[in-house]
């Protein structure tokens, strides 16, 4: 079953990676362009592919990226629900990797296509898309109900029946009975869902601060100037050395077997100081445009490109996924993890739209805005964002302040547990 999951986690984030990016290179297709005028919009994918006009294509586009939007909500909170605490980290942030690899795919797909004539050179690779969106769709008929939804469902016979079978334990083995005692309490003595009106209420559980600190890391994700970087036309380089600047994906594949070692906040921390470095570096190098220096320094600093993505890809790229989920308390998770890949879309768009304008007026200075970002992000990360690595998540509320209970008595479930009580 677990195979199952985590393959659905992977396709779904490399279809993503791969819609996000099949755009980038066909924009410039002459045919494309004869039949969108000239868009700066780059969503079903059928629709997009049999698309002979403007209208059609964007409200195709924004079918897909509603999809798009229910997946990078639905697909992180259900993978974290289903991992073991103390694996967590490592299924969770091969999401990420998954959507580095689906858009490297597409930019090499796009690149070949490129040479191509026809309208076929743009049709083919957004056709491309239906094939893992399929994949999905088959995939979703192997997959089971979250055991928390169950529970609250007053279903908990099925939600025993799901941890036994991912655990493939019988339901008297400690591990099976442990995380079940720990999702009923929890659901037990709980609340019920929050309402969208009520989220940001005050409340012993910290929950509005909490669905802040889950937004905050997504504005981390973005505002720490990736969108920037991938924008390489002042580097001084030639348009077909810029346009493998962006492919870095292999930063990705560190979080996997790091990320439940070394917990969250230190990754996010080093990572943060080192993106301030890079950004730091580009700038000082980038400076020198104009001079006899402009073409050694515009070299060198692709190397703070690369070195950027690297880290970006290590750290501040894959451990938000995980760490917001985590995080949120049980009775608001799919709302608030809604509320921080909001800020990952918005803030991607904002940077996005202002790069240009920023490369273009202020050059090498515009890296600089992101420079103080970064720098920002430790401590507000050092102080404000609890280690949540190898811990249950109903455990999570105990570093908001929250008193957990023990098992103790037994009660007509055939779970035992106890109420705790802070000592005098």
């Amino acid at each position: 079953m677990f195979t199952c999951q985590a393959a659905f986690a992977l396709f779904v984030m490399l279809w993503i990676g791969y819609n996000q990016a099949v755009f980038s290179g066909i924009i410039n297709n002459t045919d494309f362009l004869a039949i969108v005028h000239n868009p700066s919009t780059a969503i079903g994918a059928t629709v997009q592919t049999s698309s002979f006009s403007k209208a059609q294509l964007l409200a195709s586009r924004l079918f897909t990226g509603i999809g798009i939007g229910i997946m990078t909500t639905t697909v992180p909170v259900y993978q974290a629900e289903l991992c073991e605490a103390r694996k967590r980290g490592m299924y969770v942030c091969t999401q990420p990797l998954a959507v580095g690899v689906g858009i490297t795919i597409a930019y090499w797909y796009d690149y070949g296509m490129s040479y191509v004539d026809g309208p076929i050179n743009w049709r083919l690779p957004i056709a491309s898309q239906v094939i893992v969106a399929i994949l999905v769709i088959i995939l979703i008929f192997g997959l089971p109900e979250n055991p928390r939804w169950l529970c609250r469902q007053n279903r908990r016979q099925e939600a025993l029946q799901v941890l036994c079978d991912f655990y493939d334990l019988p339901s008297d083995h400690p591990t099976v009975t442990q995380e079940a005692e720990n999702i009923f309490r929890a659901i037990d003595d709980g609340r019920p869902e929050y309402k969208w009106s009520e989220i940001f209420k005050k409340d012993e559980l910290h929950t509005g601060r909490r669905i802040l600190l889950a937004y905050g890391l997504q504005f981390t994700n973005q505002m720490g100037g990736a969108p920037l970087i991938v924008v390489l036309r002042n580097s001084g380089l030639p348009p077909s050395q810029q346009q493998g600047a962006d492919r870095v994906t292999v930063g990705a594949f560190y979080p996997i077997f790091y990320s439940d070692r070394l917990g969250r906040r230190s990754p996010m921390m080093w990572g943060s100081f080192g993106l301030f470095v890079c950004l730091l570096m580009i700038s000082i190098l980038l400076s020198f445009k104009g001079t006899n220096l402009e073409k050694s320094a515009a070299t060198a600093s692709v190397a703070f490109f690369f070195l950027y993505m690297l880290i970006y890809g290590a750290t501040i790229n894959c451990i938000p996924w995980v760490y917001g989920p985590e995080l949120l308390p049980q009775h608001v998770r799919t709302k608030g993890q809604a509320i921080g890949i909001s800020a990952n879309w918005l803030w991607s768009f904002f940077v996005a739209m202002i790069s240009p304008t920023l490369i273009r007026d202020l050059a090498w200075k515009g890296y600089l805005i992101f420079v103080a970002f970064n720098l920002a992000f430790i401590p507000i990360l050092y102080f404000y964002y609890p280690e949540t690595a190898n811990m249950g998540l109903e455990d999570i509320d105990s570093l908001f302040g929250i008193q957990k209970a023990q098992p103790i008595r037994e009660d007509d479930k055939g779970f035992t547990w106890v109420e705790s009580r802070p000592v005098s």
